[in-house]
Formats: C-alpha cells, structure tokens, sequence
C-alpha cells in the first residue's frame, strides 16, 4: 500500500522537566545534589513520614520565575501547591506534590530556528513540583531496589501548546530551552544525568483539518536526538494506523533508542485519575513586586539579545556570533575578552578557531583555559603590530601559552626566536636565496605566470622559519622580480 505522508500533519507538545539548580530539595533542607550513595540525602520529611511537615524553597521558587520571565510568560502572584496521586514505588509519599490550577508562570513563548525559517514556540506553562524516586531493577535479581535520593528535589515543567510540527522543530526548540536553562544558571541541562528529561505528546490529522487527532506520550526521552527520532518514528506509526483503519489508542510508550521504535507501556491516565486536591500542609505563596523586581533585575543577557549586540554593535557575522552564544561560558569568555581589544573579529576568530580547537582535543571546558583573557589580547596585539604571523602565533605560541599561562605572549615569542624581521636588508638576503633556488619559476614568473609569487612567499617564510614580515616580504619580492 503507497500511503501519502505528507497528506498528513503531524502536532506535537512537549513536557520538560528541568531539575533546578538548589542546594536542597524543594520542601526540605535534604541535598539536592547529584549522586551520592543510595539513601544517603534524604530525611523523615523527603520520606513524608507521619507529623513532618513541608517547607517552601524559596530559591526554586525564585528560579521557576527566572525562566518565565526568559520565557516572556505570565508570573502568577497567588500559588498554592497540591497534591497529585499515583503511586509509584519510587515515590515515597504516594503523592507528588505539584502545581495544578496555578501554575506560577503562565504562557510565553521560546523562539526556534530551524531550515524551514523562524518562529515562536507557544507555551502553555511553568509550574513547580517535587521529583520523585529511583527504582534500581540490576542490584538484586529478585527485588527491585529503591534509592529516593533524588525524591524531593525541585524541577520545573515546562509545557508547550500543541504547537510542534516536526522532529526538526522539536530538536531545535529543546536545543534553545536548555541554552537557557544554562545562561539563567537554574539547571545543567544533562540529559543524560536526567537533569533535564523530555516527553512528547504527539498526534496525527489530515492537513487542512482543525480538530485534533488521538494522542500518545513518549515518555522520558534522555538526548534531543532521541526526541527526534521517537517524533519521527511514532508519527509514521500512526499515519500507518489511519491508514489501515485502525483505532489509535491513547496510551503512555517509551523509545528504544538501539532498534529507534517506541513501545507500549500503559494505558494513558486522564488529568482526573490524579485526585488533585489542594495541600493542605502547605499555605499559599505570594510573589510580591519586590520580589518580582529583584529577580528582574537579576537575568543576565540571554542568548539572543546577545546575538543582536555583537552583529550590530561588534559588527561580527551573524554566524560568529551565534556560534559564540551557543555555549554560555564561550560567550563569557568572549565578554571578558572584549574588555581588553576592540579587534573584534579576531577576538572571535582565536576564540572560534584555536581556543576552540585546543578545547576539544585535550576535553576541557572553556572554565578550563589556565591563562586570562589579557594574555590572549596580548597575543592577538601581536599579530595585529605585525610581530607575528597569525599561523606562527596559533601554532606555536598559543600552545607554550597554554602549558605555560603565567608567561607573557611577548616573551614566549621572543624566547622561541618568533618575532617577525621588518629589517629589508635581511628580508632581501631571505628573498634572494629563495629566487637564487628556483631560477626556471623566476623565469616562469617574468613571461607572465604571475601566480608563482604566492610560491616565492612560502619559500621565504621557509627560510626565514616564519619571521619574515608577509607584507614586506610580498612588496620587496614584487620590487626585485619586476626589475
């Protein structure tokens, strides 16, 4: 059977969990940290044993706010918390403890790139609530094992309007959410450590039709590969359902991301089958203006208004400057840079290209670079005085100055016999060994082949072992084989 999938639409919204950033959890003093030994961060109140009582984290709070505000969202001034029932091994208290009808942030929009162009991503929410558990099924063969470390830590949702069309689109929107999780410092964005966790509610419909068609949840997507994949997967999937005549049925699936295909897990549960009701050891929490304008004031640039600075007041290409703001330490880094060169553009070059390079081959992070911005200006000044070439600069002194980040450029330079002759004379004495070993490319070069000068360049680089001045040594080559 031929089917026509592009006849179809496929819709999608998706739900990230974002752990945040706290030294403790959301309703207690435990650990919020990563890790640890099984059981290790966790109290009578993380285990909601009888007569504890929970206390709100203002921090998480505080954080929930920072990525609404990021995301232009609605801030709700009066929020009370409730509980949401199921039960599941690896939650303790049989409930979670969640926002329902006020959420604290509400709407608001993520911006996305993507082949197909530019748009805004509409978001339903951001609300707060308590992670649960870990059930560890591989330490015992004939039990599962419980570790609720990670119960209690703080996480916000987020959760888009159905308002995803692809897999591209999905990648690209969860590619910019966790940018600014990052650059707002509320949370690492690990995937893989599920710091950040993803699930996708997707559906199919004819294009042209409004109505929405039957849903399914991929849950707990741990790369945005891999949300991705599942996207694409599960709505040829359905589209092959409707095609056959058959129902789809909503339900809860998971991806296996070794044969890239979902998989049943449950039937899905209704928003009514949670029993949400107000908590009632929890009082309302209000946002004042006070606090509001406090957290305000305390976003730093976000990846975008730093983009619009550094190609229209930099002058930078737009590619650099994305490039550059795609990581937020890189664009601290560039930040601190800049306060000691106005050469922009090589800034960004050495950051892009050396400093990047050197980065990734020794699996360091930019936090990791041992010497100061001041010392990279020092040697950029270098090349732009003429001293050093750019190649001799990046290959050779950039890496002394990385094993050796307390000297200075100059005298890394110096010390190596690195600094660039100005002086004619011994340019001219390089020039004429260099033209005296290649008597037939000089006769070539004066019947017309004008490209060999690039060669007569090299030659003297060569035995000049780079200190040749590439100006001078261009202009007193073209003087002596045009006379």
């Amino acid at each position: 059977m031929n089917i026509n999938y592009d006849s179809y639409e496929t819709v999608i919204g998706l739900e990230v969990h974002a752990q945040l950033l706290t030294q403790t959890k959301l309703f207690c003093g435990d650990s919020a940290a990563f890790g640890g030994d099984p059981n290790t961060h966790i109290s009578p109140i993380t285990l909601a044993l009888p007569g504890t009582l929970p206390k709100i984290n203002r921090k998480a709070v505080e954080y929930a706010i920072r990525m609404g505000l990021a995301c232009h969202s609605g801030i709700q001034r009066t929020n009370y918390f409730a509980r949401k029932n199921y039960f599941y091994p690896d939650l303790p208290k049989g409930y979670q403890t969640s926002q329902h009808t006020t959420p604290v942030c509400i709407g608001g929009r993520v911006h996305i790139r993507t082949a197909a162009g530019e748009r805004d991503i509409q978001l339903n929410r951001i609300h707060l609530e308590e992670d649960a558990g870990k059930s560890l099924h591989d330490i015992r063969p004939d039990a599962t094992a419980l570790d609720f470390n990670r119960a209690g830590v703080p996480l916000i949702e987020i959760v888009t309007e159905p308002d995803l069309r692809s897999g591209d689109e999905a990648y690209a929107y969860l590619t910019e959410l966790r940018k600014m999780l990052r650059y707002l410092e509320i949370c690492d964005g690990n995937m893989e450590e599920g710091s950040m966790r993803c699930d996708a509610n997707i559906s199919v419909r004819l294009k042209g039709e409004t109505k929405l068609g039957t849903k399914v949840e991929v849950k707990n997507l741990n790369s945005i590969r891999n949300v991705k994949r599942a996207i694409e997967f599960e709505s040829r999937r359905l589209i092959d359902l409707l095609e056959a005549g058959e129902p789809i049925i909503q339900q809860t699936r998971s991806f296996d991301a070794d044969k890239g295909a979902t998989f049943a897990l449950r039937t899905k549960e209704e928003a009514n089958d949670y029993r949400y009701f107000t908590d009632p050891d929890l009082p309302p929490f209000l946002v004042t203006d006070e606090f509001l304008n406090s957290i305000k004031t305390s976003i730093p640039a976000l990846p975008e208004q730093l983009v619009q600075k550094y190609t229209q007041e930099l002058q930078l290409p737009e590619y650099d400057a994305r490039i550059l703001c795609d990581d937020r330490d890189s664009a601290t880094w560039f930040e601190r840079l800049i306060h000691f060169t106005t050469n922009y553009k090589a800034a960004a070059n050495w950051l892009l290209g050396p400093v990047r390079s050197s980065l990734n081959e020794k699996s360091l992070d930019w936090k990791d670079l041992p010497f100061t911005p001041a010392s990279l200006a020092a040697l950029i000044r270098l090349v732009e005085e003429g001293k050093l070439s750019f190649s001799i600069a990046a290959e050779r002194v950039y890496p002394a100055l990385m094993d050796e980040p307390q000297r200075d450029p100059l005298e890394i330079a110096t010390a190596l016999n690195l600094i660039q002759s100005s002086d004619t004379s011994e340019i001219n004495a390089w020039i004429e060994q260099a033209l005296a070993g290649m008597p037939d490319k000089v006769k070539e070069y004066k019947k017309g082949k004008k490209g060999l000068i690039g060669l007569f360049v090299g030659e003297v680089k060569k035995l000049s072992r780079g200190k040749a001045d590439p100006k001078l040594t261009n202009q007193l080559l073209l003087e002596k084989l045009e006379n």
